[in-house]
């Protein structure tokens, strides 16, 4: 059994493999937290020493006893406005205008299996493995009980959180915050590590020191956010890739949220994750319960590699859902970088014969093909062929593609209206607008309501229909602009904080019903590139476009950034043409062909602008990546280096489970004269084991004739120890050009 309680001490214990996790009911039934860390033997009661500190109020039963206050004591889910004055975990005012919430145990039960939320993707558990903790507590004034859900997934080290409010009372109760969960640390040195960026630059990677005060990640955007991921990490100061205690807390959730980390007065840490409460209001009335998001937490004391591959291994077996999750998906190549909006059939058939000869599997038609849309004013909703691009429609061309043995992908982007389209002039209403003032625009497009049934029923037997009558198996799911104007013609004045996570929700629902019905179709998330890369997502989409930014020498930190917490199989990343359409840059093919094998692979090209030279090297990219794939997807991933911290170089890894293979990439982004070599400390293999090398191959370099011929460092056979890899390294050769490159795969002997 991972959850053990024991009922003379009121406390509970929950294992893991590598962790334990305890809280206890104490003395006044309030459910305050022990401990989360390294897996240990007994209990941790003993580590909260009472203390009397000015000014932090005391419970009243305790009165006389300055020793003991809420403000200090560690807590599973805090309340507010009652003598806790750091960050509060649920807030809400009552019929009467009574805020804040004393919240106090009343009872618990295990069960085998894993709670659901309503509503919103969340960890499943097809192995049978996980069990459930549900521990409830109640706020006298209001009657609303808390039911907080702890999912143990015992060999996977992790455990879920979600929380059910429950309107137990006898009237309505408004929720004014809500958070998923909390965790008090009270001992310890941290930093924090998260993900900020941009459109076309997200998830860099940012780790600082932990301050007296409040940090803040959080999105009001409507969406997850190229700015703020919803994902953090707290780790002690010395933690490295390989060693050091790491806490990971990771949202499964799409929409506006929120994570606070404060520093208490007395130096004890609180993290409180959730939906941003910020113009969030959810009516409850009587009878009625309300779910939050679930949170996915881990810890290790193996450094930030460690943890990351927990995440890996989670997200692949237990949140994405679609079967594509498990199989081998195509190679792909899409137009959009080729033709932009200028295109016909005879344009798209030439780049697919191309792409055909190339070994690609499956085209991609991107923007453009509906409606009358010409360029990113119009057309939008309009889910029918634009005949002047496509007048013999779209059954003839795919039958053509299918015809070349190529398979069919199609981009949508169902959640957006144009004004100037059939839609939006037959249901104005369903563009979120606030009455009486005009909308901001965004790409000159407006959001759909889909907070709204109707609107997510239209749009269900929309792309049902186009999914029934044409032969698609790929759907790019795209959402180019942020949620601003959030107002529902629908809800009552007193509901209109629910519209965001309302929104939320009905795209939950229309995924769920588009997957469920079409299970055979590989649907890829996107949100002008990475402004939608959740867990969440991941549940419907098992890939999502990493970046609309495709330089591949940009792309290192944001792949880099976002493999701390999501798996390489869930990174949408392609090769795309030179010089880059948004940069400018220019970097070897070769390089943009390492780079993009961090990722699921495909094209974004016309190949029929490649030399006979560069068609050979896309023939022999994509078989290089067929023959690693398995190895790419599922292998255990490692960052070797990253150019941010030596400003010369980026390296990564991925080892195969059974530690018999594993293949090395490294990119230049600055050569260095007259530098040291490269010496690289390779990881995850077995010590004692042999390792040959099979394959060394350089891109883009350029060699000098006084140095060391760069074919003697192609020979391949080459054995060494797993321990000399590992502990000694493997050298590399000075390589300099226009962003040079290498791979190096190497296989047990």
């Amino acid at each position: 059994m991972s959850i053990a309680y024991d009922s003379r001490r009121k406390i509970f214990t929950l294992t893991t493999h590598n962790t334990t996790y305890q809280m206890q009911v104490n003395e006044l039934g309030h459910f305050v937290h022990l401990y989360y860390g390294r897996r240990i033997e007994g209990t941790t009661e003993y580590m909260h020493v009472p203390r009397d500190c000015g000014f932090s109020p005391n419970p009243y039963p305790l009165r006389l006893e300055r020793s003991w206050s809420m403000d200090l004591l560690p807590q599973e889910y805090s309340g507010a406005n009652a003598g806790d004055f750091r960050l509060s975990s649920l807030n809400m005012v009552t019929e009467e205008g009574i805020w804040g919430a004393d919240l106090y145990y009343i009872r618990h039960e295990i069960r085998s299996g894993k709670y659901s939320v309503s509503g919103m993707p969340s960890a499943f558990d097809r192995a049978r493995e996980a069990e459930t903790l549900s521990v409830t507590l109640r706020e006298k004034a209001s009657g609303l009980e808390v039911e907080l859900l702890y999912g143990i997934y015992e060999k996977q080290d992790v455990i879920t959180r979600a929380v059910r409010m429950i309107n137990n009372g006898e009237k309505e109760i408004y929720l004014k915050k809500a958070a998923s969960a909390c965790l008090d640390i009270s001992f310890g040195n941290w930093d924090l590590i998260h993900f900020y960026g941009r459109h076309t630059m997200e998830r860099q990677m940012e780790r600082v020191p932990i301050i007296n005060g409040i940090q803040t990640v959080s999105s009001r955007r409507g969406t997850s956010s190229h700015q703020h991921n919803p994902f953090v990490i707290l780790c002690d100061k010395s933690a490295t890739e390989e060693f050091g205690d790491c806490y990971g807390m990771m949202l499964v959730y799409s929409g506006n949220h929120r994570t606070d980390v404060e520093m208490d007065q007395s130096g004890s840490l609180r993290v409180v994750s959730g939906i941003h409460d910020e113009q969030f209001s959810w009516k409850l009335e009587p009878g009625e319960s309300f779910d939050t998001p679930e949170m996915l937490m881990t810890f290790t004391h193996q450094g930030l590699a460690h943890l990351s591959q927990i995440y890996h291994r989670f997200l692949r077996k237990n949140i994405c859902r679609s079967r594509f999750a498990r199989e081998r998906r195509p190679v792909l190549i899409n137009n959009w970088e080729a033709t932009y909006f200028d295109f016909d059939s005879e344009k798209i058939l030439n780049i697919a014969r191309q792409a055909k000869e190339a070994g690609v599997e499956m085209l991609v038609l991107d923007d453009g093909w509906f409606g009358r849309r010409n360029d990113d004013n119009s057309g939008l909703g309009d889910w029918f062929v634009n005949e002047s691009k496509l007048p013999d429609g779209l059954e003839k061309l795919i039958a053509q593609i299918n015809k070349m043995g190529l398979k069919f992908g199609l981009w949508v982007e169902p959640e957006m209206v144009n004004e100037d389209s059939e839609l939006y002039r037959l249901h104005p209403d369903w563009a979120m607008k606030v009455p009486g003032r005009e909308p901001a625009m965004s790409r000159n497009q407006l959001v759909l309501d889909l907070s709204r049934k109707d609107v997510g029923d239209w749009l269900f037997e929309t792309l049902s229909d186009l999914l029934r009558q044409y032969h698609i198996e790929y759907i790019k799911w795209d959402m180019n602009r942020s949620l601003s104007d959030v107002y529902s013609r629908i809800l009552p004045p007193d509901r209109q904080g629910e519209v965001s996570h309302r929104y939320v929700l009905g795209l939950y629902r229309l995924l769920d019903r588009l997957t469920a019905e079409f299970p055979d179709v590989l649907f890829e998330g996107c949100s002008g590139g990475g402004g939608r890369f959740d867990a969440a997502m991941l549940a419907y989409s098992p890939q999502i476009w990493c970046s609309d930014n495709t330089d591949a020498i940009e792309r290192l930190s944001i792949q880099y950034g976002t493999s701390f917490g999501y798996p390489i199989s869930s990174m949408g990343s392609h090769v795309s043409a030179c010089p880059n359409h948004q940069t400018g840059r220019d970097v070897p093919l070769g390089t943009r062909g390492v780079v993009a094998m961090a990722g699921t692979f495909g094209y974004e090209m016309d190949l029929n602008r490649l030399t006979e030279d560069e068609k050979r090297q896309v023939r022999e990219q994509i078989e290089r990546f067929h023959e690693y794939y398995n190895l790419i997807q599922d292998g255990d991933y490692y960052r070797l280096e990253c150019e941010e911290k030596n400003h010369y170089f980026t390296a990564w890894q991925f080892v195969s489970p059974d530690r018999s293979e594993t293949l090395v990439s490294v990119v230049i982004t600055r050569p260095r004269i007259n530098r040291n070599s490269i010496c690289l400390r390779l990881r995850g293999l077995d010590p004692e084991a042999g390792y040959v090398v099979e394959r060394q191959e350089f891109f883009g370099c350029h060699v000098q004739a006084d140095r060391i011929p760069m074919g003697d460092f192609q020979k391949t056979k080459q054995s060494y120890s797993g321990a000399v890899l590992m502990y000694g390294g493997y050298v590399l050769p000075q390589m300099s050009g226009n962003y040079p490159s290498v791979q190096i795969y190497l296989r047990k002997r």
